[in-house]
């Protein structure tokens, strides 16, 4: 599956989701509406960051392929929102630096813990 397709698929399941979400009580707290749009758009950030090249064999062409399509998720939630600019960005560090900075590789790893905070088992 190519990663347009996954990217396509991710936005016609948060579709359906906020879609039956339209059509639950008016009383639904902010909270609760918002999260099938949080589960969506983690399955998205996963299904990104499974496309590819492999990460352990070549880490900044990895890293250069998930830029753009990090930068073309979009959500409503503000925290899921800055951890994926975050991530995209640490990306950006590692390609920019042809994977030689181990200030980049850190921010790698604080952005993928707090993706994973917010999306567990996203950016593992």
């Amino acid at each position: 599956m190519t990663n347009r397709t996954r990217v396509e698929l991710a936005v016609a399941i948060l579709a359906a989701l906020l879609a039956s979400a339209c059509g639950s009580t008016a009383h639904a707290s902010a909270s609760s509406a918002s999260t099938p749009a949080v589960t969506a758009t983690c399955q998205q950030v996963g299904a990104v960051l499974s496309d590819g090249p492999d990460p352990d064999s070549d880490p900044v062409g990895y890293a250069e392929a998930q830029i753009l399509p990090l930068r073309h998720i979009s959500t409503p939630d503000p925290a899921l929102h800055a951890a994926i600019g975050q991530l995209a960005d640490a990306y950006q560090q590692v390609f920019a630096s042809s994977g030689k900075s181990s200030s980049a590789k850190e921010a790698v790893s604080v952005a993928s813990n707090k993706l994973n905070s917010i999306c567990p088992g996203a950016a593992s």
